[in-house]
């Protein structure tokens, strides 16, 4: 919420001063930050969704998915910015526009100031929010009994892609000011207007980059893609690693920040209970929703 607010006093200035300076370099970041406002009302929207339906039973695992929900949306509008920027920096590299250069740099300046704080705010509340938005995203699960109070480390199933996704915005917020200012700075010293232009289809190439790989990684979640080939090939070992146990269906998911679901067939000649085998399995991070079926191996298939 503090980075939200300082964003949208932050654009506000930058419009304004964008207008009575004739800058199209402080309008398109001020419009430009007015769209990272937006995202990041998204994610603030996203966490206090999580929280207020947290024990809602209508969400099968909890609510751990709509960060991720709300870090693709955002990588989508980075998408369009970029798009945006491209188009209004190609316009303006044909059309050059004259620029109160040094009353612009000061704005510009100000605002790269805003950025660089706000990107602190997050980075250095980054383990607070995440703490608390995983113990209140996934209070579903704790009323189905699962497994929960692994010592679960911090590996990429714990990441939090809100955040991740509000601080890549701040981010290119503040690359697009640097530029904003480097092209600025070019223009007062030694009249080089395109490099406004230049440096915002610059800016433009690495915030789709940037929103790119976000896509890619919420994406693979928010289609329950397996998270990694690793945490698979821990799960059968631990299994077959005891008796003839063998596993004939393994289905590993993540439902939220520091939290794996697993489905799981064991087929083996001395069945156990299926607390046992969620009990080899406890020293496997994040996995927090375990369900076994067991199946006792036939003679035909002990044969074979």
């Amino acid at each position: 919420m503090i980075v939200l607010w300082l964003t949208l006093v932050t654009m506000t200035a930058e419009i304004f001063a964008g207008y009575i300076f004739n800058s199209m370099a402080l309008l398109a970041d001020g419009w430009h930050m007015g769209s990272h406002a937006a995202a990041l009302g998204i994610a603030t929207f996203a966490y206090a969704y999580a929280r207020r339906h947290a024990e809602n039973s209508t969400y099968t695992f909890g609510t751990g998915k709509v960060g991720d929900l709300a870090a693709f949306s955002s990588a989508l509008l980075l998408i369009i910015i970029a798009v945006i920027m491209a188009f209004e920096s190609s316009v303006r590299l044909l059309n050059p526009v004259e620029i109160s250069y040094s009353e612009a740099l000061w704005v510009a300046a100000i605002g790269l100031a805003v950025n660089l704080v706000s990107a602190w705010i997050l980075k250095d509340d980054h383990t607070h929010l995440y703490e608390d938005e995983l113990h209140q995203a996934t209070n579903a699960d704790d009323h189905h009994a699962h497994d929960h109070g692994h010592d679960h480390g911090h590996d990429h199933h714990h990441q939090d892609h809100n955040m991740r996704a509000a601080y890549v915005h701040v981010l290119t917020d503040a690359l697009t000011s640097v530029l904003a200012i480097a092209a600025l700075a070019a223009g007062l010293l030694w009249g080089l207007a395109w490099m406004d232009a230049a440096m915002g289809i610059i800016g433009a190439v690495i915030i789709a980059q940037w929103a790119w790989k976000l896509i890619a990684t919420t994406g693979r979640i928010l289609l329950d893609a397996t998270p990694s080939g690793d945490t698979t090939t821990a799960v059968r070992r631990a299994i077959e690693a005891e008796s003839d146990n063998r596993l004939a269906d393994l289905h590993i998911w993540r439902i939220g920040p520091g939290h794996l679901a697993a489905v799981l067939t064991v087929v083996t000649h001395e069945p156990r209970t299926p607390a046992h085998y969620k009990a080899l399995l406890a020293n496997i991070p994040c996995l927090s929703h375990v369900t076994v079926e067991v199946e006792l191996c036939c003679e035909e298939q002990r044969a074979a």
